[in-house]
């Protein structure tokens, strides 16, 4: 199919998807186009500036709370006001926007569904407009689906629906703009805000959305403008739309208050994203001396460095009026061992009990499963309140000091955990090379955060001095290459060669080997991937 936009600017490519013409209207595109004739510009000088901030973290200058922000950090000032319907956010629960894991995450009984074209969704072009006609099916309440096992439905009471588009830093190759592609967070928002808003509002709630992978105040200002211009087009109130940040990098950690402060009119709630931190911290300080970051089975939410950014995302969300909302768990119950069961919801309520105890006013899960495991502990935290916001934590004090020091007692590199992130990060490029973002691994529930931080510790272990086992051995290329095979071959065995030959594990582990042992740091996996992609 190729379509372009009246005004010639625009121009759609890609295989023929059925319902396309309902979501690529000549009206959508236009807005879409708008978007990014008025914001691309801005969004690439952005995407110059992360190389330019690498480069001053690279040659060792410290990174700190911005001096020029001061004013903002100790000013008096608040969020605006939060919709009744994102008031109590006590459990969330993630998916991609496919149909079946959309009806069962409306219907599983938390209070919030994020509805992911990001990290969860592998965005190939079909899943990207399918994913954009279901979420208006679900909008509308006209989402079903029905399978020789079972007819899914909308239950009467469902989840209050949020969107994330993808990040600042992906572009769509589908589409483009006087032959340039164009951002695929504006396509992605642009579509979804264009499509749904006033439907949104007629039923009652709104155009809600999650941001990822902000790196500071400037992205989010830059989000913030995107909102003002797209409420002026629809003609709809300043501050109609809502945004919950993920903060889900380690220099938007340090800039947690300053993003309040940008989008304060619009934003409601800020998000600790876990695996996607810990794969910032090790993307911005890998040529730092000394730093090195343990397997990743070590790498808990108690951890100092872990514990100094949770706990100030607490301190600074409530001291703004705003959510703070905890980290995934992303185990997945199983209904046939027992064991495996009361393992995954004693993990998960101890997680979700530190979480409540910290100050935390809900959380993420990934399966429909655990709602009600994490729903007990916040019940018992919170009674009848929406939150716990009186909370402000004022006991907590975090230096940058304290956010970076990446020192993990007792840390051990362990050939288990090599293997562990060699299996993982094969299996799951494998599934998102064959369109599937959401891959359940091992007893999690996997998305595209768990391979960055899978593939960039490979690399890490490879390329740093420090990159030893705790029996001596160096990891290096060979040794990498040799972990791969074995596990390549056990994933093998235990598929089946029939299985085996109709995946995608040749290109899964060219691409995996590539990005693991090349001299410089590739910043995102899914960049490469991508271009694998239909």
């Amino acid at each position: 199919m190729t379509t372009t936009t009246p005004e010639g600017g625009l121009t759609v490519t890609g295989s023929a998807v059925e319902g396309a013409d309902e979501v690529l209207t000549a009206e959508a595109l236009a807005f879409v186009e708008r978007l990014e004739r008025e914001f691309g510009p801005r969004r690439r000088e952005l995407m110059e500036r992360r190389i330019e901030v690498q480069r001053s973290i690279s040659v060792g200058n410290p990174v700190a709370f911005p001096e020029e922000t001061r004013t903002i950090r100790e000013g008096d000032w608040k969020v605006g006001p939060v919709p009744k319907d994102l008031e109590d956010r006590r459990v969330e629960i993630t998916g991609p926007v496919e149909r079946k894991m959309m009806i069962n995450a409306l219907n599983s009984g938390a209070r919030i569904f994020m509805a992911d074209f990001e990290d969860a969704l592998s965005p190939t072009w079909s899943n990207l407009l399918q994913g954009q006609a279901n979420l208006t099916d679900a909008v509308e309440r006209k989402i079903w689906l029905s399978t020789a096992e079972k007819t899914y439905r909308l239950s009467e009471k469902t989840a209050t629906l949020v969107v994330r588009p993808r990040g600042w830093h992906l572009e769509e190759k589908h589409v483009r703009l006087d032959g340039r592609p164009v951002s695929a967070a504006l396509f992605d928002f642009g579509l979804a805000f264009f499509r749904n808003a006033k439907r949104l509002l007629d039923r009652g709630t709104g155009p809600y959305f999650y941001l990822p992978k902000l790196e500071g105040r400037l992205e989010a200002r830059l989000w913030n403008d995107v909102f003002v211009f797209a409420q002026e087009q629809l003609g709809l109130p300043h501050g109609t739309i809502k945004a919950t940040v993920l903060i889900e990098t380690i220099l938007g950690a340090l800039e947690m208050e300053e993003i309040l402060y940008e989008l304060r009119e619009h934003v409601v709630a800020l998000n600790a994203g876990r695996w996607d931190y810990l794969f910032s911290a090790i993307k911005k300080f890998r040529d730092r001396p000394g730093f090195l970051l343990p397997d990743r089975a070590q790498l808990t939410m108690t951890v100092p460095f872990m514990r100094a950014y949770t706990e100030r995302m607490v301190h600074v969300c409530h001291k703004r009026g705003a959510h703070a909302i905890g980290g995934m768990a992303a185990f997945i119950p199983s209904r046939k061992d027992v064991e495996i069961n009361e393992r995954a919801f004693r993990k998960v309520t101890e997680d979700k009990e530190r979480e409540s105890e910290d100050g935390f006013d809900g959380t993420w899960v990934a399966h429909p499963d655990l709602v009600p495991v994490a729903q007990v502990v916040f019940d018992r935290k919170l009674g009848g309140r929406p939150h716990q916001k009186n909370r402000l934590r004022e006991d907590v004090e975090v230096t940058p000091l304290e956010l970076t020091d990446f020192r993990v007692p007792g840390g051990r590199l362990t050939e288990a955990g090599l293997r562990n992130d060699v299996s993982v990060g094969l299996q799951y490029v494998e599934s998102w090379l064959r369109g599937s973002g959401a891959v359940g691994i091992f007893d999690l529930m996997e998305d595209t955060a768990t391979a960055e931080i899978a593939r960039s510790q490979v690399w890490q272990w490879i390329h740093s001095p420090l990159g030893k086992l705790e029996d001596g051995r160096k990891v290096t290329v060979e040794l990498f290459r040799k972990t791969a095979d074995e596990e390549e071959a056990k994933l093998r065995t235990q598929l089946g060669d029939e299985a085996w030959g109709r995946g995608k594990w040749a290109a899964a582990r060219r691409l995996f080997d590539r990005l693991a042992t090349a001299d410089e740091y590739v910043d995102f996996l899914t960049i490469p991937a991508y271009e694998e992609l239909e």
